[in-house]
């Protein structure tokens, strides 16, 4: 009977110790499914490289253009815009010569119809204008003609009037006096009538001699519609004003005249856009590692050669981008335009410099912060400097070989905060450049100002710095704990 109790006994303990093992496990494997499990990491000291990636488009630094024909330039066309209607396909090698593309004959030859019904109308109103001046000009020489006549009869009665009364003489006077001025008058609207008449035959050439150089321009148009390569090379269609490829049914004008290009495959950049984000930390002459997609093992060193100072908003997207070119370091006869590149663009070198994973950077509107372990685990505001894909250097907050954790743990609202002299550092920072700023400001603009006016007063500077603290991690009391 003993032994069976103490058998019990030892069941009884069994049972206990494999829930208690049991519950152990739960416990543990219920925190780690929670997200309990701190993942840490240390401060790391050493060189460092920050970059910035972007994907870019090859292109050919020079070409030459393939454009609409001069001729549609003329201003007495008056078409401001046309159709493609055939073209050849991106990446054909032509001849000098060669067929390209061809514009919408339809447009043009109803604009040829048009040009020769003007010319019509305008050469029946030269005709028109020449008859009716010979009708006029004739009917007033025929009216001179009559008024001359009329003088000299004047004259006669005058003449034979030398015997008669003084009143027979008086009215022969008056009637020779009223002829004379009615051929002076008549003179003068003769001149004026002959030199309208020469005006109005003048407007009608004119008008004829417009519309006959507007019918010889389209013609020369009509002819020039088939677009021919300049020189040999590979085509490579351009872009629109919209940003998308010519194609057919695309219009081309004289204010956006490019068709195609023919591009010079020895000299190459990589066409990219970055973000507004980092577009600040992008110079000209930084050093860029070039991969083409097209050929993963091949790997080109270049360098950026422009940045854009306006950004635009691509089609398709809502982030302000800025375009960047850069050049490719010599050639490779299998690169293409339009091949997409991976560019890692160099933005500083350090040869000694602090820095952590990108994933232990925890942020506020106006600060950053880790996780770390002095005496207990804390909050620490710290300031950064460069960064790269993976890592960020570190100025202020942190020591090398210190532990910092990759994710928050469930009780992160309730830690101290430590390091609010780093925050209050980097606002006075901020304050101070913001001064200099505006005083630079103000001694461009002082010579500007002219003698005897009152001096400008610089605009006042904002309080506080990067947001005035409102989105500081909150500070809690300090625990002690281990």
């Amino acid at each position: 009977m003993q032994r069976i109790k103490n058998l019990n006994r030892l069941i009884a303990i069994g049972v206990a110790v494999v829930v208690v093992l049991g519950l152990g496990i739960w416990i543990i494997t219920s925190r780690t499914m929670l997200g309990e499990t701190l993942i840490r990491m240390e401060v790391q000291r050493g060189s460092f490289v920050a970059e910035v990636h972007s994907t870019g488009q090859l292109q050919a630094e020079n070409a030459t253009f393939i454009e609409v024909p001069s001729e549609l330039s003329s201003r007495r066309i008056n078409i401001f815009e046309i159709k493609i209607t055939d073209l050849v396909e991106e990446g054909t090698v032509v001849n000098e010569g060669d067929f390209v593309a061809s514009l919408d004959y339809s447009a043009i030859e109803e604009l040829l119809t048009q040009g020769k019904e003007e010319l019509e109308k305008s050469l029946q109103a030269l005709e028109d204008a020449r008859i009716d001046t010979n009708i006029n000009m004739s009917n007033l020489r025929d009216g001179l003609l009559n008024a001359r006549v009329a003088v000299e009869e004047r004259k006669l009665v005058l003449e034979q009037s030398i015997y008669e009364s003084p009143a027979v003489k008086r009215q022969a006077a008056l009637e020779l006096e009223r002829a004379e001025q009615n051929l002076l008058q008549l003179s003068r609207n003769y001149d004026l009538r002959e030199r309208q008449a020469v005006h109005s035959v003048e407007r009608a050439l004119e008008e004829v001699r417009r519309n006959r150089e507007r019918v010889s321009d389209i013609e020369k148009l009509f002819q020039a519609l088939d677009v021919k390569a300049p020189k040999p090379g590979m085509v490579i269609y351009s872009y629109d004003r919209f940003g998308s490829k010519i194609r057919v049914g695309s219009s081309v004008s004289r204010w956006a005249p490019r068709i195609a290009e023919l591009p010079d495959l020895s000299s190459m950049i990589s066409r990219t856009f970055i973000n507004e984000i980092d577009i600040s930390r992008i110079r000209v002459g930084q050093k860029v590692k070039i991969g083409v997609d097209a050929f993963p093992d091949k790997q080109f060193d270049g360098e950026v050669i422009s940045v854009a100072n306006i950004g635009q908003t691509l089609p398709n997207g809502d982030t302000k981008v800025f375009e960047v070119n850069i050049k490719l370091f010599g050639s490779d006869p299998e690169l293409r335009p339009a091949m997409t590149t991976s560019n890692v663009i160099t933005i500083d070198r350090l040869d000694d410099a602090l820095y952590i994973p990108l994933e232990t950077v925890f942020r506020t509107d106006s600060s950053r912060y880790v996780f770390t372990y002095t005496n207990q685990l804390v909050k620490q505001i710290i300031e950064t400097d460069v960064e790269n894909a993976n890592h960020v250097v570190v100025s202020q907050g942190l020591k090398e070989g210190q532990v910092v954790l990759m994710n928050a743990p469930s009780n992160a609202d309730e830690l101290p905060l430590l390091g609010e002299e780093i925050y209050l550092d980097m606002i006075q920072k901020a304050e101070k450049a913001k001064a200099e700023q505006a005083n630079q400001s103000e001694q461009e603009e002082r010579p500007r100002v002219r003698p005897g006016e009152g001096r400008r007063r610089p605009a006042a500077d904002g309080e506080g710095g990067e947001g005035g603290g409102e989105n500081m991690p909150r500070r809690r009391p300090q625990q002690q704990g281990n």
